[in-house]
């Protein structure tokens, strides 16, 4: 992979465009007021990032990290993440998103509603149960797979190419990675579940940190996401 798309520029899209940058991925990077708006953080991350439209980063990318909230789906270039692979982030947040009705009874997820509104794309979902700072201090990219520097994170997704993708990423940022299984199975590490930060968190009160950060290894995540009602 040599480009990655990211449509939302907040901690979490940041974050994975720093740790992108640092292991010599090229970065378009794009949010919902303009890419004028994002020269700060362009220049931040130096010369292998440039920011752009929504629509000229689904495009771009090799790969798309979408870290948008829910509510703002109806505002996305639809058609420009056609046959992409595209990294869902996402929470679903009632108090920020407003009420979703199959949401809260459960006949669908999250990601499955991102799906259905990007059809053309093949959906993975990852990056969202992990605090920000934590994924950034985590990361060991000079470290092997499965070494005991290494960190987990959960995906989940229906198409097996797309998968494969998200995994070689997490690994060139420098993480190990847990298959929840199908993209429906990314409810096991949504918000409220054991594998919803947690894992990565060892401050003793709860005030997440990057100074807190631990390791969380593949067999901790994957015993958190199995224990997920």
């Amino acid at each position: 992979m040599t480009t990655l798309g990211i449509v939302g520029a907040g901690h979490i899209g940041s974050t994975v465009a720093r740790l992108a940058v640092d292991a010599g991925v090229d970065v378009v990077i794009a949010n919902s007021r303009g890419p004028e708006t994002l020269a700060d953080l362009v220049a931040d991350l130096g010369p292998r990032a440039r920011a752009a439209t929504a629509a000229e980063a689904a495009r771009a990318g090799d790969l798309v990290v979408l870290t948008v909230p829910l509510k703002a789906l109806g505002d996305l270039p639809v058609t420009a993440f056609e046959g992409r692979v595209v990294l869902d982030t996402g929470n679903y947040y009632p108090q920020r998103d407003g009420q979703i009705a199959e949401l809260d009874d459960g006949s669908s997820t999250s990601s499955e509603l991102i799906a259905r509104t990007l059809a053309g794309a093949r959906v993975v979902k990852v990056f969202n149960n992990i605090f920000f700072e934590h994924l950034g201090v985590l990361a060991r990219p000079q470290a092997a797979a499965g070494s005991q520097d290494r960190s987990a994170l959960a995906i989940a997704g229906d198409d097996a190419e797309a998968k494969a993708a998200a995994t070689a990423l997490l690994d060139t940022i420098g993480y190990d990675v847990v298959d929840a299984g199908p993209l429906r199975e990314g409810r096991r590490f949504q918000p409220g579940t054991p594998a919803y930060g947690l894992p990565y968190d060892g401050s003793s009160d709860g005030t997440w940190s990057g100074d807190t950060a631990r390791r969380a290894s593949a067999e901790e995540l994957r015993a958190a996401v199995a224990a997920a009602e």
